[in-house]
């Protein structure tokens, strides 16, 4: 038994020709998939020469679920693409040290490429349906991998640009094949195809007019009130301090504070607002939310209303229990301390007795279950 050689591979459609094509596609749903991916990690801690900023409300809806969808339409074009070059993986190395030498660099470059590509996809579909069968923590590591990723992408088109600028010339006779198996151009068909169904059937979550046709969406925009959730208040561990009857909203401000029942925030100025609200999951929807703007909070400790502002909540289980309002959403209106959800009483699931909601920040921000507003600066 010998081991297969390029030569035993017959498919007539695989090629440079075929490669390169996938791979400009491919290439540029990865790019748009970084972009705004980093465009999502820089919500979490956004630097100061970030134009990160309330307005348009639903810039984060947009980006993020742009980010999950040409995450998955990616999907069929690296499937494509590495069946596409698969019998290159029994080429012989060159003779003589030096050509070995750059066989194996380019060989282990691929390697980084292929593996930071397939990392990035699966742990982002393993994502979207909120399963995670690893201890690492997700956002950092799929940070850190796609600077890899994206590296790597750019050192393997530098090397195989004239490889490329050759398969996009004008077509050699020889590669004009008449009959038989599926030609490049069925098969380069195909995998557009495959992207484009398997967007359509999922971008509902993120796109509402589609949510009848996308029925592999993980989301359908259903949920109480008419809202999905992601973390229920008894996975949260937050079901016994948020139905408290005793429960106070404390605002502090230096060594001024006041607490709030939810009857005394009730009584205040109420603002009403339809805002977005999206998930690094991709799924958004819109709703109505009705409560107190934060801003109007801080005059009741004397604070500016540009000011930062640490949230804190009542559950006492998973990661963002305490989250940071920059002073730029702060001084916006439309930042509340919601009590309500579509004209009724928050459900508990929702964040009862109270909540921020805010434009143009991620899901997991919004924090729910608040139990303490204190001004940072």
């Amino acid at each position: 038994m010998r081991l297969p050689r390029v030569e035993d591979f017959e498919a007539r459609a695989r090629g440079p020709r075929l490669t390169a094509r996938v791979g400009t596609w491919l290439g540029v749903a990865f790019g748009i998939c970084f972009l705004t991916g980093m465009w999502s990690h820089l919500q979490y801690d956004p630097p100061s020469w970030a134009p990160i900023g309330p307005r348009p409300a639903s810039l984060y809806r947009w980006t993020q679920g742009l980010h999950v969808a040409t995450g998955i339409a990616c999907v069929p074009l690296l499937l494509v693409k590495l069946w596409s070059v698969f019998p290159r993986l029994f080429a012989r190395p060159p003779a003589g040290v030096r050509r070995l030498a750059l066989h194996a660099l380019e060989r282990g470059s691929i390697a980084v490429l292929v593996a930071s590509a397939l990392f990035q996809l699966v742990s982002g579909l393993l994502n979207v349906v909120q399963w995670y069968p690893w201890s690492f923590s997700f956002r950092p590591a799929h940070e850190a991998v796609a600077w890899i990723a994206i590296g790597s992408i750019l050192v393997h088109v530098a090397v195989k640009l004239p490889v490329v600028r050759q398969a996009f010339g004008p077509e050699a006779e020889d590669d004009v094949v008449r009959s038989g198996a599926p030609g490049r151009r069925a098969v380069l068909a195909t995998a557009l195809g495959a992207s484009a169904v398997a967007t359509v059937l999922t971008v509902g979550q993120s796109v509402p007019w589609l949510r009848r046709v996308s029925v592999l969406a993980v989301r359908d925009g259903t949920g109480p009130q008419g809202l999905p959730i992601n973390r229920t208040a008894r996975a949260a561990g937050a079901v016994e301090a948020a139905t408290d009857a005793d429960f106070r909203l404390e605002v502090v401000h230096g060594d001024r504070s006041v607490t709030l029942s939810r009857a005394d925030l009730a009584a205040l100025p109420q603002r009403t607002h339809r805002l977005p609200i999206a998930c690094v999951e991709g799924w958004s929807r819109s709703a109505t939310w009705t409560g107190v703007a934060v801003r109007d909070l801080l005059e009741l400790v004397g604070a500016p209303a540009a000011s930062t502002v640490r949230v804190t909540s009542m559950q006492t289980r998973g990661a963002f229990a305490r989250s940071e309002l920059p002073a730029v959403f702060v001084e916006d209106h439309r930042t509340l301390l919601a009590l309500e959800l579509e004209g009724e009483p928050l459900d508990l699931d929702h964040g009862f007795p109270c909540r921020i909601i805010a434009p143009n920040r991620p899901g997991v921000l919004q924090t729910k279950w608040v139990r303490t507003l204190e001004v940072r600066a």
